[in-house]
């Protein structure tokens, strides 16, 4: 009915492609206010962090408000805490960002992996994390 009772939207991410149960999975929320520091700056995201799982696993954003997000999501295999970069910068374990963007040579941009959200919407997107 009124919008008084609304709880928010919840966003469920189903990610795909874990190799092993070695480490952790991160899933990082970045509302539209922080696209600039999509994906690699997650100070200010917010963020879910779980004991990895080889097959799929699911992060679950409840309570939303209505906007545009980004999500991405990292398969930390040697538990360290932080995404493990090349001596380029690029990536050296597995990752994935909402849409799948996979730009070659570049991080993917806020612009490339968002999604809408509406009020009290239940939204399920899939990642797959790669190499």
């Amino acid at each position: 009915m009124g919008s008084a009772a609304s709880q928010g939207a919840d966003l469920v991410v189903n990610i795909s492609g874990l190799k092993s149960a070695d480490g952790y999975l991160g899933c990082a929320l970045f509302a539209e206010n922080l696209a600039e520091r999509f994906p690699l700056d997650v100070s200010k995201a917010t963020m879910q962090r779980a004991p990895a799982r080889a097959g799929t696993m699911r992060c679950e954003f409840v309570g939303l408000p209505a906007g545009r997000y980004a999500v991405s999501a990292s398969h930390d295999v040697n538990g360290n805490g932080k995404p493990d970069r090349n001596l380029v910068g690029l990536p050296t374990e597995p990752w994935a960002v909402s849409n799948n963007a996979r730009p070659s040579l570049r991080a993917p941009r806020f612009a490339e992996a968002a999604l809408q959200l509406t009020a009290d919407e239940v939204k399920q997107i899939e990642l797959r994390l790669a190499d």
